[in-house]
């Protein structure tokens, strides 16, 4: 069956391209020109993975990225002109799991739909296989893919999860940044990603507001969740 991707672009010319680069990787393309049409796809055609324009008329990418997560956990990657810092860790912040600068490489935005549909589909593989992993109060159930911290829900992104999922199942390992890239992002690593940075302090935030209580750095080897 194939995989539906939602294309949320004001520039026609963008969607044509990209539209394009998908449909002959065989994926079900379907599309919208602003931020209102973007959440009534959503809702109707029920995409496996958006692609969204942080510049929209109407409503913007960020505040329709808010809306998707209230009702859905499917992949979404940002896509803007914008290339600050700032922006780039709100969209993680909010719960994007990827972040594609214009002007992209379309090659480059396939295999980030690739990779992202793949942990996606990892995560429900994962639901036949029930397990709890229990590092000091919190716990991972990876049948239902939730974390809890003394009892109390700890919403994650796909990324954050696979990140945890890693750390959890081998406290007191450390993992180098290309390790935990390859295994959260399910790609090479190549150069230094901001985005492991990010991810570890939104990580962070939410379980405590110590932020070395649980994941520790270890300059110039990596990170490291203790034991107890």
């Amino acid at each position: 069956m194939k995989s539906t991707i939602l294309i949320a672009d004001d520039e026609k010319e963008i969607r044509d391209l990209l539209r394009l680069y998908l449909e002959n990787e065989d994926y079900s393309i379907v599309e919208a020109a602003d931020g209102m049409e973007t959440m009534a796809v959503v809702r109707e055609k029920k995409p496996d993975l958006c692609l969204l324009d942080i510049m929209m008329p109407g409503k913007d990418g960020l505040s329709v990225l808010k809306e998707i997560r209230k009702e859905s956990n499917i992949p979404v990657i940002m896509i803007s002109a914008r290339t600050a810092d700032a922006e780039r860790i709100l969209g993680l912040d909010l719960g994007a799991d990827d972040y594609i600068p214009k002007p992209f490489n379309p090659l480059e935005v396939v295999a980030r739909v690739k990779s992202n549909l793949r942990r996606y589909t990892s995560l429900g593989a994962a639901k036949g296989m029930s397990e709890t992993l229990t590092v000091k109060d919190l716990v991972l159930d990876t049948d239902s893919c939730l974390l809890t911290k003394g009892g109390v829900t700890i919403d994650l992104t796909s990324v954050e999860y696979k990140i945890m999922e890693m750390f959890m199942r081998y406290p007191g390992k450390v993992f180098t940044k290309q390790q935990i890239y390859e295994n959260a992002w399910d790609e090479e690593y190549v150069v230094a990603d901001n985005n492991i940075m990010v991810s570890i302090s939104k990580l962070r935030t939410k379980l405590d507001e110590d932020p070395s209580r649980y994941i520790k750095t270890l300059r110039g080897l990596g990170y490291r969740m203790d034991k107890a």
